[in-house]
């Protein structure tokens, strides 16, 4: 792998007229967790979907563990396996059942036996915590446990990173610990991870650097100490102030 797992350089995003990312540089080290906050309508979603080119951007370059993304599709194709992605909504196959959703990946893009997948898919299972739930069908589950799934399923590709979009905020509030509580062990692991996310002790537990972004824009980059008793940018002040 290589040692930056994630490179943006000058990434402009636009949505019609409006710029949804503009001039953002960032760069991830292998291993490195990165939380992606800020205010509704600040580009966070939208920057963490341009790294498998869910959506695509209008200028600049990503680099994903030394591939080009934006250099053509089979680049795309190819960064898409190692990268996981877990969502707002879970997006499950309502009409499979949780083995199934989590084997049907690996069988059809990376060409394992389905034994083998299975076998994978158990295991993961059993890493989020929720093995006797394999056989059910997803609105047989609670939505943590959903979302469990969701976070497994993404595993069994056995990604070298994986990118959250806001993966708490559809849940209940009850719910919203057992998947942080996941996504901590996960991070204890060592893999590389992005997550957008409003959840600032997950944050303050996890990441090992924080990028507050406002109108496109990556204002301020910080570990985690400093972001929260030393925050440079006034928006990341006010933010600060709203959630505290």
């Amino acid at each position: 792998m290589s040692a930056q797992a994630v490179v943006m350089q000058d990434v402009v995003k636009y949505y019609g007229d409006f710029a949804a990312l503009t001039d953002v540089n960032l760069s991830v080290e292998s291993g490195e967790r990165i939380v992606i906050c800020g205010p509704s309508g600040s580009g966070k979603s939208t920057l963490i979907r341009t790294i498998n080119q869910l959506e695509e951007i209008h200028s600049g370059t990503i680099v994903v563990d030394g591939i080009e993304l934006t250099a053509g599709g089979k680049n795309v194709a190819k960064v898409r396996e190692d990268v996981g992605m877990v969502f707002q909504n879970f997006n499950l196959f309502p009409h499979m059942t949780v083995l199934e959703n989590c084997i049907l990946s690996p069988m059809k893009t990376k060409k394992v036996s389905r034994a083998e997948a299975e076998e994978t898919a158990r295991h993961y299972l059993e890493r989020v915590k929720i093995p006797e739930q394999a056989d059910k069908y997803p609105a047989q589950l609670s939505g943590g446990q959903q979302q469990r799934v969701a976070i497994a399923r993404a595993l069994c590709m056995k990604p070298r990173i994986m990118l959250f979009d806001e993966p708490t905020s559809a849940l209940d509030p009850e719910m919203v610990k057992e998947v942080l509580d996941t996504m901590i062990d996960l991070a204890g692991e060592g893999m590389t991870m992005m997550c957008v996310t409003h959840e600032m002790e997950f944050a303050k537990a996890v990441a090992d650097r924080i990028v507050f972004m406002d109108a496109g824009k990556i204002v301020e980059i910080n570990e985690p100490t400093g972001f929260f008793t030393n925050p440079q940018n006034e928006r990341l002040q006010n933010f600060l102030g709203q959630i505290t």
